[in-house]
C-alpha cells in the first residue's frame, strides 16, 4: 500500500502525477482543502509536502499521528514549526541547493536591470526617446559586491558576479574558513563596504528586518540593494523612506513582506524593480527539486539517511 502524503503546495498536472505513481497523494493547495484534509484524513497522512512561505503549523502536526516525515519543496522552511517536528522526531528536509543556480541566475538579472535601469529604458525606447534625452547609467563591473549569506545561492551568485571583475564579501552567522572571500561579521560594515547587497539568507524570526534603515544609510546614496531571499528579511517601510529620500540609489526585490500582493509603498516608486517571486522558478530548478525530494522521501521510507535534512 502506498504511503499517504499531502501536498500543501501548488503543483503541475504532470509534477503531481509524478509524485502519485509513488505515493497516496491528498492534495490540499488552498486553505479550504487545506484545512479539510487535516481535519478529515490527516489520521492517515504519513508524509507532507510544502514550501516555506506555506509551512505546516504545530497543530495541523498534531492531527496527523501516523507523520513522520515533512519536506519543503524548495530552500525555505521558515513556517515549519519545526521544535514540534523534533520534539515527535519527525524528518525534516528541503530542497537545499537545488534553485540555486536559477535564483543566482534571477539575482544577477536584477542586479543588471537595476544598475543599467533597463526598465526605464525599455518604456523610453518604447516612447521613441533617444539616447541623447536620456541620462547615463551606471557600469556594472569593478564594483563591491556585498552578500548577505553565503549558502549555495550566494556561492552560485558570486561566480557569476566574478565575471564581472566585482569584489566580493559576505556576511552570514558562521565564519566559512574555506571561502575565499572576505568576511565581515556586521551587516552594517559590509553594507558601508558593498556597492551592491544582495540578500541571500532565509526567512524566519533570527532574520526578520536584518536590513533595516541602519544598513540602508551605510550602504549609502550610491548603493544596490537586491534581495532574492525572503520579504520578511528587509524592512519595507525603511527601504521605501530610503528610495524616496535617496538614501540609496535603487533596489530590486524579487520578494517582499506583502507577497503574494504587491507592495503598496513600492510599487510608485522609480529607482526600483519589482518581479513576483519567481527567481527560483524554471524548468530545469523544478526537475531538480521535485527529484531531490522523490529522493528523500523514498529514503525516509526506506529507513535509509535523507540527502538534505532541515
Amino acid at each position: 500500500m502506498k504511503p499517504r502524503l499531502l501536498i500543501l503546495n501548488p503543483l503541475s498536472a504532470e509534477s503531481l502525477a509524478r509524485i502519485t505513481e509513488r505515493y497516496d497523494t491528498l492534495y490540499a493547495p488552498d486553505s479550504e482543502s487545506r484545512r479539510k484534509a487535516v481535519d478529515e484524513q490527516g489520521a492517515e497522512v504519513e508524509a507532507v509536502l510544502t514550501i516555506g512561505t506555506v509551512g505546516l503549523t504545530a497543530a495541523e502536526m498534531a492531527r496527523m499521528p501516523k507523520l513522520g516525515f515533512i519536506a519543503t519543496l524548495g530552500v525555505g522552511y521558515e513556517k515549519v514549526e519545526l521544535d514540534a517536528a523534533r520534539d515527535r522526531n519527525i524528518t525534516t528536509t528541503n530542497g537545499a541547493g537545488s534553485n540555486a543556480v536559477c535564483v543566482a541566475d534571477h539575482a544577477m538579472a536584477l542586479l543588471l536591470a537595476q544598475i543599467r535601469d533597463i526598465r526605464r529604458l525599455d518604456t523610453a525606447c518604447r516612447e521613441g526617446v533617444w539616447r541623447d534625452k536620456l541620462p547615463m547609467t551606471d557600469s556594472v563591473s569593478g564594483k563591491r559586491l556585498g552578500l548577505l549569506g553565503l549558502g549555495s545561492i550566494g556561492e552560485q551568485l558570486a561566480k557569476r558576479a566574478t565575471a564581472f571583475d566585482m569584489d566580493i564579501a559576505y556576511h552570514k552567522r558562521t565564519f566559512k574558513p574555506e571561502s575565499e572571500y572576505r568576511y565581515f561579521d556586521d551587516v552594517v560594515e559590509l553594507a558601508r563596504w558593498a556597492d551592491c547587497l544582495v540578500v541571500a539568507i532565509p526567512g524566519g524570526a533570527a532574520t526578520e528586518h536584518m536590513v533595516n534603515a541602519a544598513v540602508l544609510e551605510a550602504l549609502g546614496p550610491h548603493g544596490y540593494l537586491v534581495n532574492v531571499a525572503r520579504g520578511s528579511v528587509v524592512d519595507t517601510e525603511a527601504l521605501a523612506v530610503a528610495l524616496r529620500n535617496k538614501t540609496i540609489l535603487g533596489a530590486a526585490l524579487d520578494v517582499y513582506e506583502s507577497e503574494p500582493n504587491p507592495p503598496q509603498d513600492l510599487i510608485n516608486l522609480d529607482n526600483i524593480t519589482l518581479t513576483p517571486h519567481v527567481g527560483g522558478n524554471s524548468p530545469q530548478a523544478l526537475e531538480q527539486s521535485l527529484s531531490l525530494f522523490i529522493e528523500n522521501i523514498g529514503r525516509h521510507f526506506k529507513g535509509e539517511p535523507v540527502l538534505t535534512p532541515v
